[in-house]
C-alpha cells in the first residue's frame, strides 16, 4: 500500500511541476492582448453587422427607401460592401492575433526556458521589427474604423433623443431628412416628420432602439481593438528590446567560447611542449 502511495505521490508530484513549467513559458501579455483583440473584433463585427442589418430594415419601413435597379451604387449597396468588409476583418484579426501569440512565445523567452538556449537570427529580428510597424499601422487603423463607427452613434443618438422628448415636440415642425447624410439622392425626398404616423411606428418599434445600442456595442468594441493594439505595441517593444539584449549576449557568449577554446589549444600545446622536452 505504501509502495502504491509513493508511486502515486510521484506521478503527482511529475505532474505538477509540467504544470506549472508549462504555465510558466506563456506570454501572458500576449495572451492578455489577444484575448482583448478577439473580444474587441468580435463585438465590432457582430454588433456592426446586425447594427447594419437594422438600418436597412428602418430605411425600407419607415423612410420608404427602396433599393435601386441595377448594379447602381445605393445605399444599401454600400451597406453590403461594408458587411463583406466586417467579414474580411473578423478573418485577418484572427489570424492576425494567431500569429501575434506565436511571436510573443518565441521572442518571450517561453521556448529557451522549457527547451533549452535558442538561436537568435537575424530574420528573428527582421519578423520582430515588421510586426511591430504592421500593428502599429493597424492601430491607426482601427482610431479610423472607431471614428467612422462613433457618426451612425451620433445620428442614431439624436434619432433615439428625438423619439424620447415626443411629448414635448409636438407641434414643432420638425422632420429627419436622410438627403443630409447622404442616404438618398438630393432629388429624393423621403423626409419623416415628427407627428407622422411612420415616425410615431419607428420610435415604438424595437429596431431604432436595438440599433442605437447595436452601435454602441460596435463602438466600444473598435475602441477595445484600439486599446489591444496599443497592448501589442507595448508588448512587441519589449520583446524587440529582449531580442536585442540577447543577440549582444549571444554574440558574447561566442566571444567567450571562442577565447577560452584558444586558451584551451594554446595550454595544450604547450604541455606538449613540455612533454616533448621532458621525454
Amino acid at each position: 500500500m505504501s509502495m502504491v502511495t509513493c508511486v502515486l505521490f510521484s506521478l503527482l508530484s511529475g505532474c505538477m511541476e509540467c504544470c506549472l513549467k508549462c504555465l510558466g513559458g506563456i506570454p501572458y501579455p500576449s495572451l492578455i492582448a489577444t484575448i482583448l483583440l478577439y473580444a474587441g473584433v468580435a463585438l465590432f463585427c457582430g454588433c456592426g453587422h446586425e447594427a447594419l442589418s437594422g438600418t436597412v430594415t428602418i430605411l425600407q419601413n419607415y423612410f420608404e427607401v427602396i433599393r435601386g435597379p441595377g448594379d447602381g451604387l445605393d445605399v444599401f449597396t454600400i451597406i453590403d460592401i461594408i458587411k463583406y468588409v466586417i467579414y474580411g476583418i473578423a478573418s485577418a484579426f484572427f489570424v492576425y492575433g494567431i500569429l501575434l501569440m506565436v511571436e510573443g512565445f518565441f521572442t518571450s523567452g517561453a521556448i529557451k526556458d522549457l527547451y533549452g538556449d535558442f538561436k537568435i537570427t537575424t530574420c528573428g529580428r527582421c519578423v520582430s521589427a515588421w510586426f511591430i510597424m504592421l500593428t502599429y499601422i493597424f492601430m491607426l487603423a482601427w482610431l479610423g474604423v472607431t471614428a467612422f463607427t462613433s457618426l451612425p452613434v451620433f445620428i442614431y443618438f439624436n434619432i433615439w433623443t428625438i423619439c424620447q422628448n415626443t411629448t414635448v415636440l409636438q407641434g414643432a415642425s420638425l422632420c429627419l431628412d436622410p438627403r443630409q447624410f447622404g442616404v438618398v439622392p438630393i432629388g429624393e425626398e423621403k423626409t419623416l416628420c415628427v407627428g407622422s404616423e411612420n415616425f410615431f411606428k419607428m420610435c415604438e418599434s424595437n429596431e431604432l432602439d436595438m440599433t442605437f445600442h447595436l452601435f454602441v456595442c460596435a463602438l466600444a468594441g473598435a475602441g477595445a481593438a484600439v486599446i489591444a493594439m496599443i497592448h501589442y505595441l507595448m508588448v512587441l517593444s519589449a520583446n524587440w528590446a529582449y531580442v536585442k539584449d540577447a543577440c549582444k549576449m549571444q554574440k558574447y557568449e561566442d566571444c567567450k567560447s571562442k577565447e577560452e577554446q584558444e586558451l584551451h589549444d594554446i595550454h595544450s600545446t604547450r604541455s606538449k611542449e613540455r612533454l616533448n622536452a621532458y621525454t
